[in-house]
């Protein structure tokens, strides 16, 4: 490293500390640099801790700055490495790994750590905060192990923790001591209706509760109240909110209140020594989200790099709830009282909510749930204190300024050049324009690689999107178009299209037509070409076994160990002593770890090793279930009106009918049917793809249900009042499926996609074109079979997959 140049080392390796040199990089700042880090990880986004727990996201996916990054730009990074004193007479820090580390200028960046209530049986096993990655590993692993969990605290970091762990298949309570849930950011309003959709999703509530001990010998078993009602847990996660994390520069001579002190410049009160982030304590404010960390990053920054910069003079905060299928926003105040004129309109029917708080005329607050799109306009607002008008009242209640019902669109074009867009990042429209402009981005993946923007809780996505349309105008359209993957600039419909029209036949003839920048083509495209082909010529077509994801070449679910699961059919979840007898047989000849039920009804034989799979699947001789599959799983029934005394129709013998009819038939994606027998939905059928519900009259049809971690209730699509029209709907359905959703898409993202609408009016209201959907289901349907017994009787394909010779997809 140079010597002509100051010494800047960052203690705190987080957003703050990082966004901050990011800053002074941009601003052309020169300094040898070296960043202190506990974790041993780049630079991530702790904000998205909740998607890497509820498994939508991979930690490589919230990585913002990986080891390149560090490198490219001569910045030394100590992972793994914990600061222990600062010496500010010598001007150098301390370490737990014995470096001695020499400064010119030093910021502290160590951001926060869990509070931890302080009561009894805190300190048993099963009992973790959630701050980061190693947090959300060992959330992942008790869900592995574990099945009851309880969250403390009902605020935002709670929520995103006990939706994570329903999505990892744990029962989960949430424990709050207050009766609304972030009762910091949201309305009782809001927070009733949070509540709701938070219980729709799984997640159980005990309000008003205050914990007084964790109760169990070496691990955590349960809660204990203070009222003396009791819970049962085996595994705790505290969430009750976070504490600056300031032992270093308390012990190092620093003044620390809550936080470490630091004036408008973020300078502490030893000499050159700055601080950011939640470790800091401004004005007697502490601030625990993103954005405010950002506006004193890039205050320091320029105070760092000797540009002018006005000073900083707080934050005004606003909240956004991450969880899949919730949107929540809150800026400002939140909580009407006498000096505020409050702006509301509550639709219970799509569960939304808005309200606008003024004091006098000005923008002082807002609250949204449900419908968030006006919440970075909102932000704005709130920021400035607008004055409220008309056109402001239209934009946000979604009526013109004449009340005629029409929402105004906000403009990016009136939009000032200096208005920030990210709050995260502090980004500006001009330098989002000056982006597109100079280095011909298309995208907004390309705006967030290039501004930042975007990068942190997203929010804003919506604003940059509309800022790239302003910029390319008709060009935007061409540019945002994507293909199915690198491969190609064509989507779903215009390959499909134009293997029709030319008659391509294979996935070589179709990437060589169509003129495939990979000859081979890759992971995603190959399996989606076998399937469009498999569609379009169903009798015709020689399915390219070497096409498909390993697990539906092997027809089993390979394991992180390498052996595999096989789970054969029970229809409609029903089967026979025999069966069950042959199973047992073959589960102890063929060594098999561990038999469980499935959610589908099913047992599944976990950990049979690859060279055994012939001879399990051979001596089961049961059908395959086909749980690899992008084809029908699995037909979950009650026991409807056979057994049960509030059966009204017959839903076991439906669920095997279909099961056995539909059975076999290649999908877009997994499919997942049930029959109710009556409409206290035992089978769950409002989750599924294709839910059922008897009832005295005949049968009610829903479609686009998932209870995955995009959880969507299933739409009411059809009554019908016999058992012929049932199937031929649900058929119907299946083949329109089959033909218009892209690779890999849910129903209940094909669903929203086309509208439900447009469904029923070529399912239900067109009965010619239901005959005909109908028909060309059942010709796709006459030339399958199960996979094993067609691989049973071809040695040559068998000895290519268990001889380690199929290729690798």
């Amino acid at each position: 490293m140079s010597t002509t140049r100051e010494k800047l080392v960052v203690v705190g390796n987080g957003m703050a500390g990082i966004g901050m040199l990011e800053q002074i990089i941009k601003l052309g700042g020169r300094y040898d640099i070296q960043v202190i880090g506990s974790e041993p990880h780049p630079n991530y986004n702790r904000i998205m801790l909740s998607y890497v727990l509820e498994g939508t996201k991979t930690i490589d996916d919230i990585v913002l700055n990986d080891w390149s990054w560090y490198e490219q730009h001569g910045i030394q990074l100590h992972t793994g490495t914990t600061v222990t004193r600062i010496d500010a007479e010598a001007r150098k820090i301390l370490t737990d790994t014995g470096l001695e580390i020499p400064y010119d200028k030093l910021i502290i960046a160590t951001g926060s750590k869990p509070f931890m209530l302080p009561i009894p049986g805190i300190d048993k096993d099963g009992v973790v905060g959630f701050r980061d990655i190693a947090d959300c590993q060992r959330m992942k692993e008790a869900a592995s192990s574990y099945r009851k969990a309880a969250v403390i605290g009902g605020g935002l970091l709670g929520l995103e923790a006990a939706k994570g762990l329903v999505s990892l298949g744990m029962d989960v309570t949430v424990v709050h001591l207050m009766e609304d849930l972030m009762e910091r950011q949201l309305d009782h309003n809001a927070s009733s209706m949070l509540q709701a959709e938070l219980e729709r999703q799984g997640i159980k509530f005990a309000m008003g509760k205050q914990t007084v001990e964790l109760t169990g010998d070496q691990r955590v078993n349960g809660l204990l109240f203070k009222d003396g009602s009791r819970l049962d847990a085996d595994f705790v996660v505290m969430a009750v909110g976070i504490q600056p994390n300031t032992a270093v520069a308390a012990g190092s001579g620093m003044k620390v209140n809550r936080g470490i002190v630091v004036d408008d410049y973020m300078q502490t009160s030893l000499p050159d020594v700055y601080a950011v982030g939640e470790c800091v304590e401004h004005r007697g404010v502490c601030y625990g989200l993103v954005a405010p960390l950002f506006e004193q990053g890039l205050v320091l920054a320029k105070r760092l790099c000797g540009v002018d910069t006005k000073p900083y003079e707080g934050s005004v905060v606003a909240t956004k709830l991450k969880i899949s299928g919730v949107d929540v926003f809150s800026a400002g105040e939140f909580m009407d009282t006498d000096e505020h004129t409050v702006i509301s309109a509550k639709d219970d029917w799509k569960r939304t909510y808005k309200k606008v708080l003024l004091r006098g005329n000005q923008i002082v607050g807002a609250v949204l749930f449900g419908d968030v799109s006006e919440a970075a306009n909102l932000q704005k607002l709130v920021r400035q204190q607008a004055e409220m008008n008309d056109e402001i009242y239209g934009s946000i209640m979604g009526t013109d300024c004449c009340g005629g019902g029409t929402k105004k669109a906000a403009s990016v074009e009136t939009m000032a050049d200096d208005e920030i867009v990210c709050g995260c990042n502090g980004v500006t429209k001009q330098a989002i324009v000056q982006a597109i402009t100079e280095q011909g981005l298309t995208t907004v993946d390309e705006i967030k690689a290039c501004t930042g923007a975007t990068r942190s809780c997203g929010g804003c996505k919506p604003v940059v999107e509309d800022i790239l349309k302003y910029v390319l105008g008709d060009g935007f359209a061409a540019a945002a178009k994507k293909g199915i993957c690198g491969c190609t600039t064509m989507d779903r419909d215009e390959i499909v299209a134009e293997i029709k029209t030319k008659g391509l036949r294979t996935i070589r003839e179709v990437m060589h037509v169509l003129g495939w920048s990979q000859e081979e083509g890759c992971s995603k495209c190959r399996p989606a070409l076998n399937y469009y082909l498999g569609m379009i010529y169903p009798d015709t077509y020689e399915d390219e076994a070497e096409s498909r994801f390993v697990n539906e070449r092997m027809s089993a679910n390979i394991q992180k160990d390498g052996t595999f699961t096989v789970v054969p059919r029970m229809y409609g979840g029903v089967t026979t002593p025999e069966d069950l007898k042959r199973i047992a047989d073959v589960s102890l000849k063929y060594d098999v770890k561990v038999v469980k039920v499935t959610g589908g009804q099913r047992l599944d034989l976990i950990g049979v090793k690859k060279e055994d799979l012939p001879k399990v699947w051979e001596e089961l001789d049961m059908p395959s279930g086909y749980a690899y599959a992008k084809s029908l799983r699995t037909v979950k029934t009650c026991v409807g009106s056979q057994f049960c005394r509030f059966g009204t129709q017959d839903s076991m013998s439906m669920g095997e009918l279909l099961e056995r009819k539909f059975e076999r038939l290649d999908f877009p994606a997994k499919l997942k049917l049930a029959v109710n027998g009556c409409p206290r939905n035992c089978a769950e059928s409002s989750t599924k793809d294709i839910g059922i519900v008897g009832n005295d009259g005949g049968w009610e049809i829903f479609i686009g249900g998932n209870g995955g971690i995009k959880a969507r209730l299933a739409d009411s699509f059809s009554k019908v009042k016999s058992d012929d029209e049932l199937v031929e709907i649900c058929g119907a359905v299946m083949q329109l499926y089959r033909e218009t959703a892209n690779y890999l898409e849910r129903t209940s993202e094909w669903v929203e996609r086309l509208g439900l609408d447009t469904i029923r009016a070529q399912v239900v209201e067109d009965a010619a074109n239901r005959k005909a959907l109908m028909e060309r289901i059942e010709l796709a349907l006459a030339q399958v079979e199960d996979p094993w017994k067609k691989l049973l009787r071809n040695p040559h394909k068998r000895g290519m997959l268990f001889e380690h010779k199929e290729p690798v997809l």
